[in-house]
């Protein structure tokens, strides 16, 4: 504990020094009282000692009060460093507390800010003003329509020494409620027009961006699809053709008739960002199954030349066909159970709605090896499947490369893979990446998870490399 005034559980703790001082500036001021109350009483100057007594007692209250602003509001001076209670960074259960690790004072920081006020006017200038007296700069400011409010999204730059705790009590203060703040980077900067018109696009050139188009437009949720047909107009789960919202879920209906679902429990959705949403998903229909048309050309160590290209639905049946070239030991590798189940998975797997597929062509325009990047909710799972007599060149270990190359441009943490132990090919290529694993066994079969949030410089590089 330093000797400044710090926060306990909402109350001020003052150190015991002060504590003492304060008792002992009393005594001293009732035994004065005293000593002058004699002396007026029974000495011939009674008069002018009670002048002179009561100058003492002016002085010593403006001394008081003097020391109590002094000591109850400066800044901490003891040699442990410390901030101020407000200054201080929160653990994990307060995030409404957290104050950016390693800013400097006079450096800035991004935040993005969504808090509800009402829908009346001058409300709007009163929050803006109440970030202005924290020297929060406004970049941009964004309103979601309520029934019974307005929601109000910020890109704030703050002082970099400014806890985020300080910034949501002047929100509060200024009549905003609901508030939720995040750090923000050089991405948000974009407006939001533009945002919006490059995930269009981003959707128009590739089927497989939309489940990562909805997760940058919305923030952090976990998106889910569910195939099926549509009956009487309508998808499965009684979801409209209009779509649903529901608080923190939104229900839309997927191109193919089946139902999208997207969830954000920390942070209920606003109509604007539902209309967005649906927006993307009747664009995303609208162009039907698409990839895009890209391939490059490798030759393997030993001479042989291969295609590596995007894969859809319309590669099914010469992915049947390695399925059938391909060995019971090495579909069982895959799949983990039946093998004669395989291949109703391959119009699921080859969908660019659930993720991304790399096939590898040779040059007879025979399919020999197929990699799937698949969004699995929130999480990303990569799968491999080599025909046998292609095993063993490197083919994998590059199929690999460039799905984990993916994940890391649309912006996911981490990738899994779900093998076997026995299964050293994979596993000896999810350790050539070069990137932390995380190995755990579950019911018999392994999963192998690499990180690759401190890895998007590589991805960048590597994407830089290919397109070089």
């Amino acid at each position: 504990m330093s000797d400044v005034t710090r926060a306990k559980h909402g109350r001020p703790v003052h150190h015991w020094r002060r504590d003492v001082i304060e008792l002992a500036a009393l005594f001293t001021a009732v035994a004065v009282a005293d000593a002058v109350a004699n002396l007026v009483g029974h000495g011939p100057d009674g008069p002018e000692l009670l002048l002179v007594s009561a100058v003492l007692l002016i002085a010593t209250a403006a001394f008081h009060t003097w020391w109590s602003r002094r000591h109850g509001h400066a800044p901490p001076t003891d040699d442990t460093g410390a901030r101020p209670a407000a200054e201080r960074q929160a653990g994990p259960s307060d995030p409404s507390s957290q104050q950016p690790a390693g800013v400097s004072p006079g450096e800035s920081t991004l935040w993005r800010m969504r808090t509800t006020v009402k829908d009346e006017p001058g409300s709007l200038a009163v929050l803006c003003a109440a970030l202005a007296e924290l020297r929060v700069d406004i970049l941009s400011l964004q309103t979601h329509p309520l029934g019974d409010g307005t929601v109000d999204e910020f890109l704030l730059r703050a002082p970099g020494d400014l806890a985020v705790a300080e910034i949501t009590r002047a929100v509060s203060r200024a009549g905003g409620t609901s508030t939720w703040t995040e750090r923000a980077d050089a991405h948000d900067l974009v407006d939001a027009p533009t945002r919006v018109l490059g995930l269009a696009t981003r959707t128009a050139l590739d089927a497989a961006e939309l489940p990562l188009a909805l997760r940058q437009l919305l923030g952090r949720c976990t998106i889910r699809q569910l195939p099926g047909a549509p009956v009487a107009g309508r998808a499965p789960e009684g979801v409209p053709v209009e779509g649903v919202l529901e608080d923190t879920v939104l229900r839309l209906r997927a191109p193919e008739g089946g139902v999208i679902t997207v969830e954000r429990p920390y942070l209920p959705f606003t109509p604007t960002e539902f209309a967005r949403a649906r927006a993307l998903v009747e664009l995303d229909a609208r162009l039907g199954p698409r990839v895009p048309g890209s391939q490059d050309v490798l030759t393997l160590p030993e001479g042989s030349d291969i295609t590596v290209r995007r894969a859809d639905t319309g590669d099914v049946e010469a992915a049947k066909a390695m399925h059938e070239r391909c060995s019971s030991r090495t579909l069982a590798m895959r799949y983990h159970g039946p093998v004669g189940d395989a291949d109703r998975y391959l119009n699921h797997l080859l969908s660019p709605r659930f993720g991304r597929t790399l096939a590898v062509q040779t040059a007879s325009g025979r399919i020999v090896g197929l990699g799937h990047l698949l969004w699995d909710g929130d999480e990303t799972e990569v799968a491999l499947l080599v025909e046998d007599a292609w095993q063993r060149r490197g083919i994998g270990a590059e199929l690999l490369r460039r799905l984990v190359g993916m994940a890391v441009e649309a912006g996911c943490e981490s990738v899994y893979a779900v093998t076997q132990s026995s299964n050293t090919g994979m596993v000896a290529a999810m350790r050539g990446l070069g990137l932390p694993l995380d190995y755990q066994i579950e019911e018999g079969t392994l999963v192998i998870t690499a990180r690759l949030a401190s890895q998007a410089q590589v991805g960048l590089e590597e994407s830089a490399r290919r397109k070089g």
